[in-house]
């Protein structure tokens, strides 16, 4: 194989920037599950705390 033809086919290859994506989507996806978690703050421990105890 002729170094053109490897790097037509690096070029071509597109496995890689599939894991790019994925990579953004698993990142954007945690990003917005930290905002909801700071959005309700303390009144998500108290009602997992009520949760528990009532589970006890």
């Amino acid at each position: 194989m002729s170094l053109t033809c490897i790097l037509a086919k690096f070029v071509a290859d597109e496995s890689g920037a599939t894991a790019v994506e994925y990579g953004l989507i698993a990142a954007g996806i945690a990003l917005a599950i930290i905002e909801v978690v700071y959005a309700l703050g303390t009144d998500l421990v108290t009602k997992l705390q009520s949760l528990a105890t009532a589970l006890k």
